[in-house]
């Protein structure tokens, strides 16, 4: 399966090779007919692996494994500017999908094709984004799945575990639409319930420590949403957090690993493998454009047993995932 303008050409090319020399066109070796799906991700981090991983499991699960399917993968290393340079070549290469981790990618991607279908991953706000028009009707040649969390649950969850938190301390990158969503959303939630909050945002992952001390020394707890910088500087911002004896609430399960005390947030084996479930109805003709954007509502309640031993927090309830 290539796609649709590479295969014009070859058709073209078939068609004139049957007039001028009926039994084949001479030496030319057979064309490889195997499907390339290009996936494209903004760092190298645990969430961002896991959905990978899982995708290209599950994918093999539902009948496209490696004799069927080519997997290019490309990561960006946090930078806009590659990822720019891997869906330019994506599209160069005529793949036949692009698959986009994180809201960057996606946007990357959909700046360098409007022909070949992507199918995005971990994008909390896809319509905020501009990568779709609506999530029940994306058209265009996007859609994909979201990992947009339910704000309220957390914020009541550390309420119910942390109860004299009053001021809450909101660490993230301006720039990443994800998070500017979901802080907005606990913006919201704060000013309902009467909860002071500061925030401090950060434009790189070095940046993160020195906005950690500042909120650490004017918070009672912290919340980072699912933000690419500052998760990949959550072990540090974890043990900071820990030797001053504040929590961090998180949204991501894989933050939770790295230090954070708790989140009720995605799973994000599951992720990859609604992706798949996806790409598979694209590779078998449907157009992406038709496929309602895939919004999870199933979540995951865990915390990190050394992190609230440490904080002396009590896990109250048996509906936890409990890491050690």
């Amino acid at each position: 399966m290539k796609n649709l303008f590479g295969m014009k050409k070859l058709i073209g090319i078939l068609l004139a090779c049957v007039m001028i020399f009926p039994t084949g066109c001479g030496s030319t070796s057979p064309a490889d007919d195997k499907i390339d799906i290009g996936i494209m991700q903004f760092v190298d981090h645990p969430s961002l692996n896991e959905i990978r991983e899982s995708f290209v499991a599950e994918l093999a699960l539902l009948g496209y494994d490696e004799s069927k399917v080519t997997i290019h993968y490309q990561n960006g290393n946090g930078d806009f500017s590659n990822l720019n340079t891997i869906a330019q070549q994506f599209v160069g290469d005529e793949m036949d999908l692009i698959v986009a981790i994180a809201t960057q990618s996606a946007q990357a991607a959909a700046a360098a094709t409007s022909e070949i279908p992507i199918l995005f991953s971990a994008v909390s706000d896809p319509v905020a984004a501009g990568l779709v028009e609506s999530l029940t009707a994306p058209a265009g040649n996007i859609s994909g799945t979201s990992d947009l969390i339910d704000v309220t649950a957390i914020f009541d969850m550390a309420r119910t575990l942390t109860p004299d938190v009053k001021t809450f301390g909101f660490i993230y990158n301006s720039g990443e639409v994800n998070s500017q969503s979901v802080i907005a959303q606990a913006k919201i939630y704060c000013d309902a319930n009467g909860i002071a909050y500061n925030e401090a945002t950060v434009t790189n992952s070095s940046e993160v420590q020195q906005s950690a001390l500042q909120l650490l020394s004017s918070s009672d707890a912290i919340f980072a949403p699912i933000d690419n910088t500052v998760a990949t500087a959550m072990p540090n911002l974890a043990k900071l957090a820990i030797d001053q004896k504040i929590p961090v609430y998180v949204a991501a399960d894989s933050m939770v690993k790295d230090g954070g005390l708790a989140t009720i947030g995605i799973n994000y084996t599951i992720l990859g493998k609604e992706t798949s479930a996806m790409a598979v109805e694209i590779l078998e003709g449907t157009d992406v454009g038709t496929i309602p954007v895939k919004v999870m509502d199933t979540f995951v309640k865990v915390i990190n047993q050394t992190t609230a031993t440490a904080l002396d927090v009590a896990i109250t309830g048996d509906d936890f995932i409990i890491i050690e």
